[in-house]
C-alpha cells in the first residue's frame, strides 16, 4: 500500500493550516495493551457510509477529497488522531451533523504516505469509543467535542461462555471462507478481555454497517457479546 517511487512522508510534507482553530488541549489517559495514551477534548471527524472504527482496530484509509486532505494536515501536525464517524442509512452527503451517527471510533494515524498528487494512505489505530457532544468547527472539516465511552464489564461466568460461543461462530465463518488477516489466530488467543475479543470480532468478520454501529454503541459487554452473536449467526443464515 505505502509503495511508489515518489512517494513521500506526509508529516513532512504539508503545509499546514488552521493554526489559530480554538480546540481544547486537555486531555484523557487511555490505555491500549501496553501503551498509554492521551486522548483529546476535541478531534477531527472523517463521515464515511460504510466504515466505522472499533477500539484495537487497525483500519486503512485512502484520503482524497480535499477537506480530508487539510484534516489529515492538520491531524499530523498535533495529536495524530481523528474520528470515523458512520453516515446514517439513506444519506449520501453528510451536509449536517444529523446525518452521521454521533457515537464513533477515535483512532490515532500508525503509518502516513503522501504522493505527490496530494492524496494519501494511512493506517489508523483504533483507541476508544467516543461521543460527540458539540462541534467547534464545521468547515473546512468538522472537529468535535468528545466524551469517552466506557465499557461496563460483564460478569465472568456469563463473559467466559459469550465470548466461547463468538470464537466458535469465528471458527465456523472461516470455514465458510471468511478471509482473516494474517496472524489472526495469534492475536485472538492472546485476547482475553472480553470487550476487546467483542470488538476484534466485530471488526473482522461483521459485513453489515448497521450492525456493526449496533455493536459499537452497546457499552454494556455482556450485551454487545449477545448482539454480536445473534449478528454473526444472522449473517451466516
Amino acid at each position: 500500500m505505502f509503495r511508489g517511487a515518489h512517494a513521500r512522508a506526509l508529516c513532512h510534507s504539508v503545509a499546514i493550516r488552521n493554526r489559530r482553530t480554538n480546540v481544547s488541549t486537555e486531555h484523557l489517559v487511555k490505555n491500549i495493551g501496553d501503551q498509554t495514551f492521551n486522548l483529546p477534548r476535541t478531534a477531527p471527524v472523517m463521515v464515511l457510509p460504510d466504515a466505522l472504527l472499533f477500539p484495537n482496530a487497525l483500519v486503512p484509509l485512502f484520503i482524497f477529497e480535499p477537506r480530508y486532505r487539510e484534516m489529515l494536515a492538520w491531524t499530523l501536525e498535533r495529536q495524530r488522531m481523528f474520528c470515523i464517524a458512520l453516515m446514517k442509512p439513506g444519506v449520501s452527503e453528510a451536509a449536517t451533523a444529523h446525518d452521521f451517527h454521533h457515537t464513533a471510533g477515535l483512532g490515532m494515524v500508525r503509518a502516513c504516505v503522501g504522493h505527490d498528487d496530494g492524496t494519501s494512505h494511512l493506517i489508523l489505530q483504533g483507541l476508544a469509543r467516543v461521543r460527540f457532544t458539540g462541534f467547534v468547527q464545521d468547515a473546512p472539516f468538522r472537529i468535535a467535542e468528545l466524551r469517552e465511552l466506557r465499557s461496563e464489564p460483564a460478569e465472568e461466568f456469563s463473559a467466559d461462555a459469550l465470548t466461547a460461543r463468538a470464537r466458535q461462530l469465528c471458527d465456523q465463518a472461516r470455514a465458510a471462507g471468511a478471509e482473516v488477516p494474517e496472524e489472526f489466530d495469534e492475536k485472538l488467543a492472546k485476547i482475553d478481555d472480553p470487550s476487546v475479543l467483542c470488538d476484534v470480532i466485530a471488526h473482522t468478520f461483521l459485513r453489515d454497517a448497521a450492525r456493526r454501529q449496533a455493536v459499537l454503541e452497546e457499552l454494556r459487554v455482556g450485551e454487545r457479546l449477545r448482539l454480536l452473536i445473534r449478528h454473526l449467526s444472522a449473517e451466516r443464515e
